[in-house]
């Protein structure tokens, strides 16, 4: 039995975008695409669920942008919320509501959180000290402050991250911190804010995380939980001195907000609540604790991987400090798709962004869902080029699905008017049972969050479906023996019908194609309905799935990328600091026996931590597919530990062990540095099983 099986209803939810900006597909890839494929499959077995998402309207990130545009925070997210959920909706995630918290629903739930755990004593109210911007007469949020990251020294950091090298920062980290306001240097001020105590929640959370979900959740969550767990939790404000958000609820604490990590994600509840009272539905079934916990309802959340705290360690403590609450089941969290070989990047704006697309390929959603499905980066971080996007739409849709569909329905028109007649069952033995399999096997893979190998599996249904069409052969025995035609094109028929149908979670729109083909009077179908032809059942015409994609498209687009992108540095002196950096001159050869002597395996981090006392070292447990073994890298200063687990990495696995500080490390990383002296990791372009040799 699955472990869906186990309960009644489900609610699922996708991260709440920023509506400072639109949506690209690293979004896509990373929270909505992997949920929709999820909780489209859900309702094909018939499963009562709600798919929650809606805007995050508050926070810095809302008013630095209204700064920047010369507007207010409430022209931002309107203009911003509306861009956003035609987006979503214009390419087919399948949201049960799309909501913004800006709402006052949203902002009554989050108060009364904040006032139920205040009154139980859960808060810690401390002074501390703050940064202030003495021209503009305010205190700086984290997203205010920018400065030199004492880690990979790269300017433009931010207060509470280092977007460059993914280190978690406070505004006190940073070297020559400046004001995003006006520029100049901020002061310390002292302020008061109410603290939620994560280190007394910390025994819990070991227990729940590491004990409850061990070998149930994702290795890239479960090491960056860990690492975060082994560093030890410190108490995290939950308000802030800001004009825009959702004020606290007490009379002390005028002029404050909430932290927008306590209110953002208190906006799925309050969206349920918004859709239960929309829909006459009781909101309470999909997040409240049942009478009998068997009745609870299941709760997944799909996030990118820079949310993994949030929602594996915040939002469960504030939700285990109310009480009344479920927790989630599942954040199977992706981590990040590259562009082009580089970081998708909002601020150079190197991006594609969706709106774009939906204008410039009209019809196309089900080719970029396909592409993006079949790239997820789902254990490791992984990149979209146009170039593959052409190659899979032209050399798997067009060439392979496509192509069999048109076949079959071509030849049908063909030799019997698109008209069945006779048997009007599946009369291949063989094939009804590879059929039946496929399903299990697609089910089983989406269940466990394995979208990629789902797909997979999909497309060699309709591989399958190709094979024996050309095994049969049937226009060679239309002249002889017409039945035999019939029967195998029948056969290719119900093969159509079961890939419309298990199509549905990941080519929506070319499953109800196949259905309108098929003529059959609907254009879905849960896996339990019966999808059967009666007989003299007449076909609708013949129509192509899928188009190839042209050349010239492509160039198009890599063109508008060129030419839109801000880089960090200027384009030319960009390219010419790869081609003109100093290169060291090649050591003396080796024998080919020496070569061969190397063993290189692929290995996926599964810990990370500084090695005390000292600055460049990083302890990590890697899984070499032959053994778990601790490796030291000196790689401390490139990299944030809880950043990296689950990373993919090239091992030299049969280096002699060396004893670095105390610890036995067992191998080497590979890395390449560039001219600045920034290490980057040598990996597969596409996950890998751990173990892969490297030749």
């Amino acid at each position: 039995m699955s472990d869906i099986d186990q309960f009644k209803r489900f609610t699922v939810t996708s991260a709440l975008p920023y509506a400072n900006g639109p949506l690209h597909i690293g979004h896509l890839a990373g929270a909505y695409i992997p949920a929709d494929i999820f909780v489209r499959h859900l309702r094909l077995r018939k499963k009562d669920v709600v798919y929650i998402c809606g805007s995050d309207e508050h926070g810095a990130a809302i008013t630095i942008k209204a700064k920047k545009e010369g507007t207010t925070p409430q022209q931002i997210i309107d203009k911003y919320h509306n861009q956003i959920k035609n987006s979503f909706a214009d390419f087919g995630i399948s949201f049960d509501i799309y909501h913004r918290t800006s709402s006052p629903i949203h902002h009554d739930l989050s108060k009364e959180f904040f006032l139920n755990l205040y009154e139980k004593g859960e808060f810690i109210e401390k002074e501390s000290e703050q940064y202030y911007d003495e021209e503009y007469d305010q205190f700086l949020a984290d997203r205010y402050i920018t400065g030199t990251c004492p880690h990979c020294k790269s300017e433009g950091a931010y207060g509470d991250q280092c977007e460059k090298c993914g280190t978690s920062l406070n505004p006190t980290d940073l070297i020559d911190p400046k004001s995003t306001l006006s520029g100049k240097a901020p002061v310390l001020r002292t302020t008061t804010h109410w603290y939620l105590p994560l280190d007394k929640y910390q025994p819990w959370l070991e227990e729940w995380l590491i004990q409850d979900k061990k070998n149930k959740w994702k290795t890239n969550v479960m090491g960056q939980c860990g690492s975060w767990l082994k560093s030890g939790l410190q108490p995290r404000s939950m308000t802030r001195d800001l004009d825009w958000g959702v004020d606290v609820p007490l009379e002390e604490a005028k002029g404050k907000k909430l932290y927008v990590w306590l209110d953002a994600p208190i906006g799925y509840i309050s969206a349920t609540k918004q859709w239960a009272a929309d829909n006459g539905k009781d909101w309470q079934l999909y997040w409240k604790k049942q009478e009998k916990e068997a009745d609870d309802a299941c709760l997944i959340h799909f996030i990118g991987k820079d949310n993994i705290v949030f929602h594996c360690i915040t939002f469960p403590s504030i939700l285990h400090a109310h009480g009344e609450y479920i927790l989630p089941q599942n954040v199977p969290a992706n981590e990040f798709l590259n562009l082009e070989g580089d970081k998708l990047s909002t601020s150079r704006n190197h991006a594609v962004w969706l709106h774009e697309y939906l204008e410039e390929f009209p019809g196309k959603q089900d080719e970029l869902r396909y592409v993006l499905t079949s790239i997820l980066p789902e254990t490791s971080d992984s990149e979209f080029t146009w170039k593959d996007y052409q190659a899979r739409v032209n050399n798997e849709l067009v060439a392979i699905l496509g192509n069999f569909v048109n076949r079959v329905m071509i030849l049908m028109h063909k030799y019997f008017d698109g008209e069945l007649k006779g048997s009007t069952v599946l009369r291949d033995a063989h094939l009804q049972e590879y059929i039946e399999r496929a399903y299990g096997s697609v089910a089983k893979s989406i269940e466990s969050y394995r979208f990629r190998e789902a797909l997979g599996e999909l497309m060699d249904v309709a591989r399958t479906g190709n094979k024996y069409l050309t095994d049969k052969e049937p226009w060679k025995t239309f002249k002889n023996d017409p039945e035999a035609t019939r029967e195998v094109l029948h056969n290719c028929l119900h093969i159509i019908a079961h890939l419309a149908r298990l199509a549905q979670p990941f080519l929506p729109n070319a499953s109800k194609k196949m259905f309108s083909m098929l003529n059959v009077g609907f254009d879905y179908a849960a896996y339990e309905d019966a999808v059967f032809f009666a007989e003299g059942h007449k076909l609708a015409k013949a129509e192509l799935l899928f188009e190839k994609v042209e050349d010239a498209v492509i160039e198009k687009q890599l063109e508008k990328l060129s030419n839109k992108a801000v880089p960090a540095l200027a384009s030319a002196d960009a390219a010419n600091a790869v081609v003109q950096m100093p290169v060291e001159p090649a050591k003396a050869n080796i024998s080919f026996d020496q070569f061969e002597g190397m063993d290189i395996r692929v290995g996926t981090i599964l810990e990370a931590e500084k090695v005390a006392k000292t600055k460049k070292l990083l302890k990590l447990k890697v899984d070499t597919g032959i053994d778990q073994r601790t490796v030291v890298s000196g790689i401390a200063e490139h990299f944030d530990p809880a950043h990296i687990i689950g990373r993919q990495v090239s091992i030299l696995v049969n280096l002699e062990p060396r004893e670095i500080k105390g610890i036995l490390s067992q191998g080497m990383i590979l890395m390449t540095e560039n001219s600045d002296g920034k290490l980057n990791f040598v990996a597969p372009a596409e996950a890998a099983p751990n173990g892969s040799i490297i030749r």
